[in-house]
C-alpha cells in the first residue's frame, strides 16, 4: 500500500514537470525576446528601453513587401489547405480505396518539411524535373528557361511546397475526427433525404468534424506564417518573409541586429494572433452562413463538382510530393545529369561510400537527438496518462490548448529568448540544449497521438491485473504497455519525425557547433552541388520514414 501512495505522490508531479519543460521555456523565450525588442539587452549594450528596434525594423529595405508576403502566405496556404482537405474527405468518404489513401499519404508526412521543399526545387525549378520532362519536345528548350520559379517573388513556391505538406496533415487530422462522429448515422440519414454523398458530408458531417479540427488548422496558420526552412529553400530571398527577415538578424555578426530582429519576431507573433482572431471571426460569419445554405434544403448544388475538383488537387500535391522525394532520391545517385535529359546519363551509387564521412557526423547527431526527445517525452506522457488514469479525471479543453502553445507560438518569437537563457546557463551550443529544444515540440505531438488510445484502453484489464496483486508499476508495465505497443510505436515514430525536422531550434539552442541532417541540407540547398544536397535530403527523409517502417512492421506482426 505504501509503496503505491508513493508512486501515485511520483505521479501526481509529472503534469507539473511536462508543462515546465515545454511550456515555461516558451514564455521565458517570449520574455526574452520581447525585451530587445524595445532596446533592452544589458548584455550588448542595449540598457534602456526604447522604440528605436521598430524604427529600424520599419526602415529596413524591402519591409513593406516581407510583411505582406508573410501575410499572402500565412492566410492563403491554411485557407487552401482546409479546403482542400475538406473537399477530398467529403468526395472520398465510403470509397474502399479511402483507408489506403490515408496510409499512402504516411511517407509525405514522414518527410521533413525542408526535405520535401528541396525535392519540390528540384522539380519545378527552371531546370527541373518538369521542364525536363517536356524538353524539347513540347517547350522547345534546349537550355533552362528565364523564368523565377523557386524563390519567386510573390511567394507562390513557397504557398505549393507548404500545401504539399499541410493538405496530408489536415487529412489525417480529419480521418481521425471522424472517430468522434456518428458518421454511418449521419449519412444514412442526409442519404435517405435525397442528399449526395458530397452534400451530405459536407451538410452533416463537415461541421461536426470541424470542431475537433480548429487548432490543427491554427497550428498551420501559425507555421505559414512563420516557417523558416521551408522559405529559405523556395520562398523570396530579396526581400524575403519576415520570419527569414528576423532570422538573418540574428544570425549577423553585428549583434546590433539583434535589435530590430527581435522586433521582427514579436511582429511575427502578433501578426500570428491577429490572423487567428480574423479566422475565429470569419467562422462566426461561415455559421451564420453554413446554417442559410443547410436550411435552403438544396440536395445537391455544387457540391459534388467543389469536393471532386479538391480531391483532383489533393492528388495534384500528392503527385508532386511523390515526385519532389523521388527526384532527391535520383540526384543523389546521379553521376551527369544534363539538361534536357529526363533522367541521369550515369549513375554512382558509390558516391554515397565516398560522402559518408561528411554525412557521419549529421546522422548520428540527428539519430541520437530524436531517439533522446522522443523517449523523454515518452515517459512523460506516459507518466501524465497514467496519472490521469488513476485520478480517474481527464485533461479538459484547456489542456489541449496548453499542448498546442509550442504550436501556435512561432518559433522565432521565443526561441533567440530561450537562447540568452541557455547561455547565462552555460548550455548553450550543447547537444543536450538541443535536446530539450526539440522536447518543446516532440512532447505535445507524442502525447496527441498517444492520448485516445491510452485512454480507449479498457480498464477492466488494469482491474483484474490490480485484484491479482499487481502493483500499480507492474501493471503499467506488463499489461498497459504491451496492449498499447502499437499506438506507442506509432506515437514514437510521429515524435522522432517532428525532432528529425527540426530547424530552428537546432540553429538556436546548438548555436552553429551541433550540425544535424536539417540544418546541413538546408544550409547547402542555397548553392551546393545538387548531388550533394540530394544526399543529405534523401538521407533526412529516410530517417524518419525508418522510424514508420518498425511501427508499420511491428503493427502487422503482434496482430
Amino acid at each position: 500500500m505504501g509503496e503505491a501512495v508513493h508512486q501515485l505522490t511520483h505521479l501526481r508531479a509529472a503534469p507539473l514537470v511536462t508543462v515546465a519543460v515545454f511550456l515555461l521555456p516558451v514564455v521565458a523565450g517570449l520574455a526574452g525576446t520581447l525585451l530587445p525588442a524595445f532596446g533592452y539587452l544589458p548584455a550588448i549594450g542595449g540598457l534602456e528601453l526604447s522604440l528605436a528596434p521598430w524604427r529600424d525594423l520599419v526602415a529596413t529595405p524591402g519591409f513593406a513587401t516581407s510583411l505582406a508576403i508573410t501575410l499572402l502566405t500565412g492566410i492563403v496556404t491554411p485557407m487552401v489547405a482546409a479546403a482542400i482537405a475538406f473537399c477530398f474527405c467529403a468526395w472520398a468518404h465510403g470509397r474502399p480505396w479511402m483507408r489506403r489513401a490515408s496510409a499512402a499519404v504516411t511517407p509525405i508526412l514522414a518527410t521533413p518539411h525542408s526535405a520535401v521543399a528541396i525535392g519540390l526545387a528540384f522539380v519545378v525549378a527552371p531546370s527541373g524535373w518538369i521542364v525536363r520532362l517536356l524538353s524539347p519536345w513540347a517547350t522547345g528548350f534546349d537550355v533552362p528557361p528565364e523564368v523565377a520559379t523557386v524563390g519567386d517573388p510573390r511567394g507562390v513556391a513557397l504557398i505549393v511546397a507548404l500545401l504539399v505538406k499541410e493538405v496530408p496533415y489536415l487529412v489525417l487530422m480529419i480521418v481521425g475526427a471522424l472517430a468522434q462522429v456518428r458518421v454511418d448515422a449521419h449519412m444514412a440519414i442526409a442519404r435517405s433525404l435525397g442528399y449526395s454523398r458530397a452534400s451530405a458530408w459536407m451538410k452533416a458531417i463537415a461541421p461536426q468534424v470541424y470542431r475537433q479540427v480548429r487548432l490543427p488548422i491554427f497550428a498551420v496558420v501559425a507555421f505559414s506564417l512563420s516557417v523558416v526552412d521551408v522559405a529559405l529553400v523556395v520562398g523570396p530571398s530579396n526581400p524575403p518573409t519576415l520570419a527569414v527577415l528576423a532570422m538573418r538578424g540574428f544570425t549577423d555578426a553585428d549583434v546590433a541586429r539583434y535589435f530590430p530582429a527581435s522586433a521582427a519576431a514579436v511582429l511575427l507573433f502578433l501578426l500570428v494572433m491577429a490572423v487567428i482572431a480574423a479566422w475565429v471571426t470569419c467562422e462566426r460569419v461561415a455559421r451564420v452562413l453554413g446554417r442559410r445554405w443547410i436550411a435552403a434544403g438544396a440536395r445537391n448544388g455544387a457540391s459534388g463538382p467543389v469536393a471532386a475538383a479538391g480531391s483532383l488537387a489533393f492528388a495534384a500535391l500528392a503527385l508532386l510530393a511523390a515526385s519532389s522525394i523521388l527526384s532527391m532520391a535520383l540526384w543523389s545517385v546521379a553521376s551527369q545529369w544534363r539538361f534536357p535529359d529526363a533522367l541521369p546519363s550515369a549513375w554512382d551509387v558509390a558516391q554515397w561510400s565516398r560522402r559518408m564521412s561528411a554525412l557521419a557526423a549529421p546522422f548520428w547527431t540527428t539519430l541520437a537527438t530524436g531517439v533522446v526527445s522522443t523517449l523523454v517525452a515518452l515517459v512523460l506522457v506516459v507518466a501524465c496518462l497514467e496519472n490521469e488514469a488513476r485520478m480517474r479525471r481527464r485533461a479538459g479543453t484547456g489542456v489541449l490548448w496548453l499542448l498546442y502553445v509550442p504550436l501556435l507560438v512561432p518559433q522565432i518569437a521565443f526561441l533567440f529568448g530561450a537562447q540568452v537563457l541557455l547561455v547565462r546557463a552555460g548550455l548553450d551550443g550543447t547537444l543536450a540544449a538541443v535536446v530539450w529544444a526539440h522536447l518543446v515540440f516532440v512532447l505535445p505531438y507524442l502525447f496527441l497521438s498517444l492520448c485516445d488510445p491510452w485512454r480507449a484502453l479498457d480498464p477492466r484489464y488494469a482491474r483484474s491485473a490490480a485484484s491479482l496483486g499487481a502493483s500499480p508499476l507492474r501493471v503499467l508495465v506488463a499489461v498497459k504497455i504491451p496492449l498499447l505497443s502499437r499506438p506507442l510505436l506509432v506515437a514514437c515514430a510521429v515524435a522522432f519525425a517532428v525532432s528529425v525536422a527540426q530547424y530552428l531550434p537546432t540553429v538556436f539552442a546548438g548555436n552553429g557547433l551541433v550540425a544535424t541532417l536539417t540544418t546541413e541540407a538546408v544550409t547547402l540547398a542555397s548553392g551546393a552541388d545538387r548531388r550533394v544536397v540530394g544526399a543529405y535530403a534523401t538521407l533526412q527523409a529516410l530517417l524518419p520514414m525508418a522510424g514508420f517502417a518498425v511501427a508499420v512492421a511491428w503493427g502487422r506482426g503482434t496482430r
